[in-house]
C-alpha cells in the first residue's frame, strides 16, 4: 500500500473562549496521495486558509497531527519545512526587492540547492510561468499577477514535495488563470508534486483537480471525487420545451408536485427548468404536461458545472449529497 504524502488527524482550531468562541477547524481529518492535487473548497470564512496555517503550524492548533510520508511532523516544524512549500494568500510569498531570477535562487539555496546547478530548471520556471522578459526585473515593478506568478515558481524552486497554494491565480486575468493552471498541471505531473490547492475559482480546482473537500463552518461537509460530485447532478435537472403557452392552471399543478424554476415564454413557446428526483418523476411531468393537452417541443438534460455542486452542497440542496457527507 503507497504511504499517503500527507496525513491530517483531528485538526481543531478554536478562537475565544466561552459563548463567544469561534470554532475555525473542527476535527478535521485527510489524506492526500503523492502526485495528487486536492482541491478545497468553501465559502468564505469557512475555515480554508485557517486549516491549512493550522498545518504548516503557521497557527498553533487547539488539536491535531500532521503525517508527511508516514513520519509525524507535528512537533518537528523545521523538519517538516524541508518536506512543504507553501503561496498563501494575503501573504508576501517572494522578496520584493529582488528580481525574479534572484528570487528562484534564493528560494532555492534555503533548501540546501545550488541555484547554479539547477538554473536550467529556473530557466524552465521563467518560461512557463511567462516570465522570461521579466526575469532581471525586481518584483515590485511587477504587476499584481505577475508577483502571483512569482510566488508559485518559488514554490516549485524549493523542489519539495508537498505544496500548498492558497488561491494561486489570484489576481491573474482568465488568460493568465488558464495559463498558470496548464502549468501547474504539467509541473505537478512532471515533478511528481502533491498539493494541496485552495480557491474560489471553480474552473481552476475543476482543470486541475480530480478530489475536492468541501469545507463549511470549519468541518468537512464533502470529500470525493469531482466526477462523482458531478455525477450526483447529473441526471436530476432538465430543461423542458412546450409549443405553445401553459397557462396558470398548469403552471400550478406542476409546481405543486416537482420543483420547477425558471418560466419563460417567447416566439408561442414555454420554457422551464425541472429537478427531478428519478426518472419516475421526469415520467409523471409529462403525463401531467400531455392530460394537459400541451405537446412537447423538447427536453434537455442540463448539465451541473462544479460552481452549482458547490452551491447545493453548501447549501444543502439534495438528499445524496448529505449521504455523501455521511
Amino acid at each position: 500500500m503507497v504511504e499517503a504524502a500527507l496525513d491530517v488527524e483531528g485538526m481543531r482550531k478554536t478562537y475565544g473562549s466561552g459563548g463567544k468562541a469561534l470554532v475555525a477547524v473542527d476535527d478535521v481529518s485527510f489524506s492526500v496521495q503523492p502526485g495528487e492535487i486536492l482541491g478545497l473548497l468553501g465559502p468564505n470564512g469557512a475555515g480554508k486558509t485557517t486549516l491549512i496555517k493550522c498545518i504548516l503550524r503557521l497557527v498553533e492548533p487547539d488539536a491535531g497531527a500532521v503525517r508527511l510520508f508516514g513520519e509525524d511532523f507535528s512537533q518537528r516544524r523545521n523538519e517538516m519545512y524541508r518536506l512543504v512549500s507553501a503561496v498563501l494568500e494575503g501573504a508576501r510569498n517572494t522578496y520584493w526587492r529582488m528580481t525574479v531570477r534572484e528570487n528562484l535562487a534564493f528560494f532555492a539555496g534555503l533548501q540546501g540547492i545550488s541555484p547554479r546547478r539547477r538554473r536550467a530548471f529556473h530557466d524552465e520556471l521563467i518560461e512557463r510561468f511567462g516570465l522570461t522578459e521579466k526575469a532581471t526585473t525586481p518584483v515590485n515593478e511587477l504587476s499584481t499577477g505577475m508577483k502571483q506568478k512569482v510566488a508559485v515558481a518559488c514554490a516549485f524552486a524549493r523542489e519539495t514535495p508537498v505544496l500548498f497554494l492558497d488561491e494561486p491565480t489570484l489576481g491573474l486575468d482568465l488568460h493568465a488563470s488558464y495559463t498558470l493552471r496548464h502549468e501547474l498541471k504539467q509541473l505537478a505531473a512532471d515533478h511528481h508534486r502533491t498539493i494541496v490547492l485552495s480557491s474560489h475559482d471553480m474552473d481552476v480546482v475543476r482543470d486541475l483537480c480530480q478530489r475536492v473537500i468541501i469545507v463549511q463552518r470549519g468541518r468537512v461537509v464533502v470529500d470525493d471525487q469531482v466526477a462523482n460530485l458531478m455525477a450526483l447532478f447529473r441526471t436530476e435537472a432538465y430543461t423542458i420545451r412546450l409549443a405553445g403557452a401553459a397557462g396558470d392552471d398548469v403552471r400550478r399543478r406542476l409546481e405543486e408536485r416537482f420543483v420547477i424554476s425558471d418560466w419563460q415564454t417567447e416566439g408561442g413557446e414555454t420554457r422551464f427548468d425541472a429537478t427531478v428526483a428519478d426518472a419516475g418523476q421526469l415520467y409523471d411531468m409529462i403525463d401531467v404536461l400531455r392530460s394537459s393537452g400541451l405537446a412537447l417541443a423538447g427536453i434537455s438534460r442540463s448539465e451541473p458545472d462544479l460552481a452549482q455542486v458547490f452551491l447545493r452542497v453548501t447549501q444543502g440542496e439534495s438528499a445524496a449529497v448529505k449521504e455523501v457527507a455521511r
